[in-house]
């Protein structure tokens, strides 16, 4: 399923938004054009690698010096591909705008932040001993989900099924769509923590703590109550 629109307009230019997008593309391409060997090391430097925090006499022998946890920050505009970068930004894109509307710019600035550390944390917390980096701006993103979740239960959202080569649009709750997106990421984690031998090929517990933080934190960013929005049609 991917989303394709929402049904709540932008009363503001979501200029922050825009701003993240623009980095996590700008470096990505800035990293098309790296040398393998250099592109690597960028990524383990940049990007978090909990065993770099939780054993730091490994990581020095790896080659990664102290960073004074910059990386929780950093990793938050690297990707691992095209696609995990194209999922998050249209997330970012359909989502984020009307958070930054009742925030304001400079709240959200903050809030985002606080969402990606938050959730860097998290992944570090319950997966330590990991020598892989976790990259990406979706713990940040699933912040903004969260706040969303609560703060637009009326909205819907347009998403895109691809059948074989035909593509069906349908219109959902914006609730239940990221309902399901949260029961995905638990189970997910119940996976990875609990089954043996299972690969963790994605930062679940960012995912999980990113969203918890941005439903528990986002009342305390709120600059202005929500309007009364006049939906667009879903026609």
């Amino acid at each position: 399923m991917i989303p394709i629109r929402d049904s709540i307009p932008c009363n503001t230019k979501p200029y922050v938004t825009w701003g993240i997008m623009a980095i996590c593309i700008a470096v990505y391409v800035a990293m098309l054009f790296m040398p393998d060997e250099m592109g690597q090391h960028f990524v383990y430097m940049y990007g978090m690698v909990p065993i770099r925090y939780s054993n730091p006499d490994w990581a020095y022998s790896f080659g990664l010096p102290p960073d004074y946890y910059l990386s929780f920050f950093t990793n938050m505009f690297l990707h691992g591909g095209f696609g995990h970068l194209l999922m998050n930004m249209v997330f970012l894109w359909i989502f984020a705008d009307n958070i930054e509307d009742l925030m304001g710019h400079k709240r959200f600035v903050v809030f985002y932040v606080l969402c990606g550390l938050l959730a860097t944390y998290a992944q570090w917390y319950f997966y330590p001993k990991m020598a892989v980096p976790v990259v990406g701006a979706s713990g940040a993103i699933a912040g903004v989900l969260g706040a969303y979740f609560f703060r637009f239960p009326q909205a819907t959202v347009v998403i895109l099924v691809p059948i074989l080569f035909y593509p069906l649009f349908f219109h959902v709750p914006a609730i239940a769509f990221l309902g399901f997106w949260v029961i995905i990421q638990i189970g997910d984690v119940f996976t990875a923590t609990f089954l043996d031998n299972v690969a963790v090929d994605s930062a679940w517990w960012a995912h999980l703590g990113g969203f918890v933080a941005g439903a528990l934190l986002h009342p305390f960013f709120i600059e202005k109550k929500p309007p009364e929005y006049q939906f667009q049609s879903d026609e």
